[in-house]
């Protein structure tokens, strides 16, 4: 099993790498989005994989993080998805967006994935919402801090495209929120006006 690959980016575009290891062989990797982020702009890499062998063929998954590979294997583990929906989910939506997602049963959410029916969502959020919760719990981390991480993400991210700086836009949303702020309209409205 092919579990981690470091080299020489060869080529890069948004669904595959090719990366080339110190032995000289290249591997053609298919990526999440996060791991095209990482790898975007360098020349050597690395990546946490996933090798599927089918009566198809084979072929290998990259991942940005071991977080990362670990939601792909939850979501490969439920009936109907394989490994080709479990990337484009992880290329549409960040661990911690799936992850809450899958903790609130937001369907509607899930369900925004390109290619990835209702029906499909449902049954994700049905088989994995318990394994997720548990993997928060035993990581010390409850629903409602994943789904407030998510939260200030995006709120970062608004701010960011507003034209502040990452540090700004922290200090601004913690103001916010140690002002009672909860929702993220709100977050960003407070935090807009301290700024």
């Amino acid at each position: 099993m092919i579990g981690y690959i470091k080299g020489k980016i060869l080529s890069l575009d948004g669904e595959t790498a090719l990366i080339e290891t110190a032995a000289g062989i290249g591997f053609e990797v298919m990526i999440s989005g996060a791991a095209f982020g990482v790898l975007s702009g360098k020349k050597e890499g690395e990546l946490y994989t996933y090798l599927q062998v089918s009566e198809n063929g084979t072929a290998l998954y990259g991942f940005s993080s071991l977080e990362e590979k670990e939601m792909f294997l939850k979501l490969v583990s439920v009936s109907g998805v394989g490994p080709k929906m479990g990337i484009t989910v992880l290329s549409g939506m960040s661990v911690n967006d799936v992850a809450a997602a899958i903790a609130t049963s937001d369907v509607k959410r899930l369900s925004s994935v390109k290619g990835l029916g209702k029906k499909t969502a449902e049954r994700i959020i049905l088989e994995l919402r318990e394994k997720v919760s548990q993997l928060a719990k035993s990581e010390g981390v409850t629903v409602a801090d994943v789904v407030r991480s998510v939260g200030d993400e995006d709120a970062v991210v608004a701010l960011m495209t507003l034209g502040f700086t990452r540090a700004e836009s922290e200090k601004a949303i913690a103001r916010a929120k140690s002002r009672g702020a909860t929702e993220i309209e709100d977050i960003i409205r407070i935090a807009l006006q301290g700024m």
